[in-house]
């Protein structure tokens, strides 16, 4: 046997709307799911290429960027990001995002420790690769456009770092691949 609840609302004990539906399929969200299906813009772009640096300040990944205008003050953005990369065994790499002219999303200062978004120890293996995510939500509260980066910097000058690569980056069909990073900002409308 079949049973079929048939409604055109649903209201909470308030006797707020929570769902209204038209009767042809379409349902309209109260203001209890304000932030639901409210994308605004989805911008992202994937790094293919490689990079690599021996240096204790943070410098930008080129290609890991992108620029973002948000529609109102109100709105936050999204930023996501992957990253893949590799160096001498038992080499730091952390990685750091950045917001038009702000760090964020970085741990508390405590003593002379680096305040970083993300990073590691690389594995022991020259040959394979690490990964690190970011997932930020920012309020930038501005409708100029902003640019959200990753940076990166490593341990000692004396021990180079890659992203999209391997440290021995050798010519073979089975190991040292190439690999891609990305970052997708999207804006989240109020």
């Amino acid at each position: 046997m079949t049973s079929k609840l048939k409604v055109n609302l649903i209201n909470d004990s308030g006797d707020n709307n929570l769902i209204t539906s038209d009767g042809s399929g379409s349902v309209t969200l109260g203001t209890a799911f304000p932030a639901v299906g409210k994308i605004g813009q989805v911008l992202s772009t994937t790094k293919t290429d490689t990079f690599s640096m021996t240096s204790t300040t943070f410098t930008d990944i080129t290609g890991l960027s992108l620029s973002i205008t948000p529609s109102s003050t109100s709105s936050k953005i999204l930023v996501l990001s992957t990253i893949n990369y590799n160096g001498l065994g038992g080499e730091r790499c952390y990685f750091r995002l950045v917001g038009g002219t702000n760090n964020l999303s970085i741990g508390d200062a405590a003593g002379s420790r680096p305040r970083v978004t993300t990073g590691g120890v690389q594995t022991q293996s020259t040959y394979s690769s690490n990964e690190s995510s970011i997932m930020h939500l920012d309020s930038p509260s501005t409708t100029s456009a902003i640019t959200y980066k990753i940076q990166m910097r490593g341990l000692s000058t004396d021990a180079a770092i890659f992203v999209n690569r391997t440290k021995e980056d050798r010519d073979t069909a089975n190991y040292e691949p190439r690999l891609t990073s990305s970052i997708t900002v999207m804006e989240v409308l109020p």
